[in-house]
């Protein structure tokens, strides 16, 4: 089952995905779809929300179809993605159900994938938002030992966008989405950054499908909260390819850079210390907004040799761990551990990425300017939909900002902008305001 094809890159790329059907109605093919995969009885995970919205016309259809089912619904008003939430799903899964069906976006999205990947069963997903790309993706974003971590699970073998249902978000959610949709700006600009520097596997097949699809985004930004349906499906489509570019390329650079690290900090600060968590689009919508100034800044420079080595040289990597204890809690440790195997501090390491860097500098100036707008024009859709234009606005401290900035080279082994500040020396000097 799914699809693959061979492409320029080399590579044969393979979708996990069998269908995917995006329209008005089309939750009336539910019950053919489940008996196409023999399916017995199946389990539906919901939260009250979501079961309200899509769960009690499911259980419908398949009463009506004479289906049996079991179904698992969450009680709590706000469900995180964590360990307690993986071990409720799994201890209250029936295991006499022969498929899973997940009816919500993110977070019912990602246990569903674990646990139909933990009982070895296909998994479909009736969308209630636009809000998120992990639609298509075979990874679950979860929060583990206060760090969050992209989980191996299962790709849904189905996705079910009904308009009828995904129009009814909430405006939060919808403009989460397209804030998730905007990010890709910066991804792909830095998946080809880290192409040139570090020789890291880049498609520009897949590359191109998210541009394009993210222009449809865009082109329809104006309709989203109007629920016109265009706009509604230009956003649940985008997002759900930007989920098929990752399991093509193996990867989730296609979708996500240091704007979704900005987010994936403030979350770390939510698990440790109880600040404020906005909804993961959202936040990358600010994530984004800030990476887009960053690198007008980053243009900005006149690489310096002699200065970055001297910085580099006497760059106190202790002090800085303690910082990031205190910036993010225990997730730290992880963070730290993930430095230590990958040695990014390491003089003779930097010193061979800075003369690349310099070597290549107007390159990498031309991959920034044909792939990120201006701050402003990412002002302008933001502003277009409503939606967050400062870390304030989704709940986290401005003074911060320097920080969390220089947290997110720590994140993972990506090679991003706030890792292309500190390899010139001027992470300290990037204004986010």
């Amino acid at each position: 089952m799914g699809s693959s094809f061979v492409c320029t890159c080399g590579k044969t790329h393979v979708s996990l995905v069998d269908q995917v059907l995006v329209g008005k109605g089309v939750i009336g093919q539910l019950p053919e779809i489940v008996k196409r995969y023999q399916a017995k009885r199946v389990f539906l995970l919901a939260d009250l929300n979501t079961y309200k919205a899509a769960g009690e016309r499911v259980a419908a259809l398949l009463s009506e179809a004479q289906i049996a089912y079991s179904q698992y619904v969450f009680e709590e008003s706000h469900l995180e993605p964590d360990e307690a939430a993986v071990g409720s799903a799994v201890m209250h899964f029936d295991q006499s159900c022969d498929l899973v069906i997940g009816i919500g976006s993110g977070v019912i999205n990602d246990i569903g994938k674990i646990v139909s990947s933990m009982a070895d069963l296909p998994y479909m997903i009736v969308g209630t938002a636009p809000s998120m790309d992990g639609y298509a993706s075979a990874t679950s974003s979860m929060s583990l030992d206060g760090l969050k971590v992209s989980l191996p699970s299962k790709c849904a073998n189905v996705i079910i966008g009904d308009i009828d249902f995904l129009k009814t978000a909430p405006d939060q959610m919808l403009i989460a989405g397209l804030g998730d949709m905007l990010a890709k700006y910066i991804s792909i600009c830095e998946w080809r950054i880290a192409h040139l520097l570090v020789g890291e596997y880049y498609c520009e097949t897949i590359a191109q499908m998210i541009r394009e699809a993210l222009a449809k985004c865009v082109q329809n930004a104006g309709g989203l909260l109007k629920r016109e349906d265009e706009a509604i499906a230009a956003v649940f489509e985008g997002l759900v390819k930007g989920g098929e570019a990752m399991m093509y390329a193996g990867l989730s650079r296609p979708a996500s850079g240091i704007e979704h690290y900005f987010s994936h900090i403030w979350d770390m600060r939510g698990l440790a210390f109880h600040t404020p968590v906005a909804l993961h689009g959202l936040q990358c919508a600010v994530g984004t907004l800030l990476s887009a100034r960053i690198y007008e800044q980053l243009k900005q420079v006149k690489p310096d040799e002699q200065r970055a080595l001297a910085y580099v040289e006497h760059f106190d990597t202790a002090a800085w761990q303690e910082v990031l204890g205190t910036l993010v809690g225990k997730g730290a440790k992880s963070m730290i551990a993930l430095e230590v195997k990958e040695g990014k501090y390491d003089r003779q390491k930097h010193a061979q990425r800075l003369k690349k860097i310099i070597r290549l500098w107007p390159e990498i100036l031309q991959i920034i300017e044909e792939e990120v707008p201006s701050s402003q024009e990412i002002e302008k859709v933001l502003k277009t939909i409503h939606g967050p234009l400062s870390a304030g606005e989704v709940g986290q401290e401005e003074a911060l900002l320097p920080q969390v900035f220089q947290a997110t080279k720590d994140i993972r082994d990506k090679y991003i902008a706030s890792r292309l500040a500190w390899d010139l020396c001027i992470i300290d000097e990037i204004k986010l305001g």
